[in-house]
């Protein structure tokens, strides 16, 4: 089923122009290998983008630009699949990072059952696989930046919202929100911040200063 929540059209455009952060550009990335519709807006921009270069005077080009050029093509096979192609669970650029599918990960509890992987970011955000068993809520809370959770297995609720694999949710300062883990089996996402959530009970507060949410 192809998804029903797609991406907003400024972090579309910065991905296409190469200025997303790290993290950002992993759920990007990730969401455009189950999303056909977000894949044909990002082509789009793309051409848009490069109609835009061929208009531009002529500049002249750096002296290492072609050596750069060729270490790039030498490795275009290996990049370019990654933003289209994935496994039957796990998006190609998130394997990348993690190093394998998703049923190998190695998880670290954060208690009601919910569960962590922490995935390393060159950048000021964070990037991490959430667990969340069938049923569970994660706790209430709203944010001090921006968030980007996709849905890799199962489903979430989220006030009158559904999520499924492939849905990607855009939160920020605005949205104080106890999202819902769908009864159907646990719901694996992919959840990216650029500054700690706020959660509204203490418990949460104290255990997120070990587990860097």
């Amino acid at each position: 089923m192809e998804p029903r929540h797609h991406l907003p059209d400024d972090l579309l455009l910065a991905y296409a122009a190469g200025s997303l952060s790290e993290g950002w550009s992993l759920a990007v990335a990730s969401h455009l290998t189950y999303c056909p519709t977000c894949r044909q807006r990002d082509a789009a921009l793309e051409a848009i983008g490069t109609a835009a270069l061929e208009e531009m005077p002529p500049s002249p080009m750096d002296p290492h630009a072609f050596e750069a050029c060729m270490a790039r093509a030498e490795n275009f096979e290996e990049e370019q699949p990654a933003k289209l192609s994935m496994s039957a669970t796990t998006p190609a650029p998130l394997r990348h990072y993690l190093g394998c599918d998703l049923d190998a990960v190695k998880w670290s509890p954060l208690g009601g059952g919910i569960r962590q992987h922490l995935i390393e970011t060159g950048d000021e955000t964070r990037a991490r696989l959430l667990y969340i068993p069938p049923g569970e809520d994660v706790p209430q809370h709203t944010h001090q930046g921006l968030e980007l959770t996709l849905v890799l297995a199962g489903s979430f609720a989220d006030g009158d919202e559904e999520f499924h694999a492939g849905d990607i949710e855009v939160a920020d300062e605005t949205v104080d929100h106890t999202p819902i883990s769908g009864p159907n089996g646990p719901c694996i996402c992919l959840a990216v911040t650029n500054a700690p959530l706020v959660f509204r009970s203490w418990l949460p507060r104290m255990i997120q200063r070990f587990a860097k949410i």
